[in-house]
């Protein structure tokens, strides 16, 4: 995750005004820095650090932040920045783990524009929007919508249409994707290399639509999670591997620990059907039933098949929960 130091975008890959039939710079005022700050005990502590540093998009005017929830994630303080400098509290409201979204409640008067949401759906590859961060112009990238696609990450996610887009924004976490009409379409997640050959490295960000946001604001804002079940969580980290699902670590304390899961393992089947991707491993597990559900899971360890049973758990149940303000 990048710092939020003193740092611009060039000046050639800045958004212009005259390009724009909205009001660019109230649009990008929408944009606030963020920063968290994480007990050292805390879950993620080891992997995502104890001092988070972001931005987030004002999409409601009682001060309602939207964000990439990475950021937030057992946050016991937020902090929020406006354009101008004025810092204000904030309290880490809810956290979606299958859209990766974040919401934070701002404890004090924002006085910034609340940004519109649009439709991601609309988007076209090939389209032009603006990736924002916090600061106006300067930080923000006139970039171009370069494909749409399944996603799958190794901490058990996947979207299954993910916005990608170029030029890659150097400080991409929370970060808002603004289209033609001056409309929220989605929130960065991940900077990413892709290969168009062995030689030719393309940096890209992978972007949230904000189309998975509506059908459960309503429940994160009441209750701080969907109200849906719970996914089947194991705490297994896994990355594809020459063409094999190799672990590369567990969560302290979780399922997959429990169930004695190594890094190192290969994984070959779940539930006696074999996976050879990322998303088709997390999948075959989601399809099981929700968190608790007991997932066999085949393993080549040392050159040896293991057959393991590995009792899933409500990732969140994991987590420490944010206190009330």
């Amino acid at each position: 995750m990048p710092s939020s130091g003193d740092w611009k975008i060039p000046p050639a890959a800045q958004p212009k005004a005259e390009g724009y039939k909205f009001d660019l710079d109230r649009a990008l005022s929408a944009v606030v820095s963020l920063r968290a700050e994480v007990p050292a005990d805390a879950t993620t502590a080891e992997t995502l650090g104890t001092e988070r540093a972001g931005h987030g998009v004002v999409i409601g005017d009682r001060g309602l932040v939207l964000t990439i929830g990475y950021l937030i994630t057992e946050a016991e303080a937020v902090w929020l920045r406006t354009i101008d400098g004025r810092v204000v509290p904030g309290h880490p409201l809810a956290f979606d783990h299958e859209t990766g979204f974040g919401l934070v409640q701002a404890l004090g008067r924002l006085d910034v524009p609340a940004l519109p949401l649009g439709r991601s759906a609309d988007l076209l590859v090939g389209e032009h929007a603006i990736l924002a961060a916090a600061g106006g112009r300067h930080r923000a990238v006139a970039a171009r919508i370069v494909a749409r696609q399944e996603f799958a990450g190794y901490w058990e996610y996947v979207l299954d249409d993910a916005i990608f887009t170029a030029p890659a924004h150097p400080n991409w976490g929370g970060t808002g994707l603004i289209n033609a009409a001056g409309e929220l379409v989605g929130i960065g997640s991940l900077h990413l290399e892709q290969r168009r050959d062995p030689d030719t490295v393309f940096h890209v960000n992978m972007i949230v639509p904000i189309d998975l946001l509506t059908p459960v604001l309503d429940d994160l804002l009441r209750h701080g999670r969907p109200s849906r079940p719970a996914r089947p969580w194991l705490g297994v980290y896994v990355t594809e591997l020459e063409d094999k699902l190799v672990v590369v670590g567990v969560a302290k304390d979780s399922p997959a620990q429990r169930a004695d899961l190594r890094a190192g393992d290969v994984l070959l089947s779940v539930a006696d059907d074999s996976v050879d991707t990322l998303a088709a491993l997390f999948k075959r597990i989601w399809s099981l039933g929700a968190a608790g559900v007991e997932v066999p899971i085949t393993v080549q360890r040392d050159g040896r098949m293991l057959a393991l049973r590995v009792t899933s758990g409500d990732r969140q149940r994991f987590l420490r929960m944010p206190r009330m303000h």
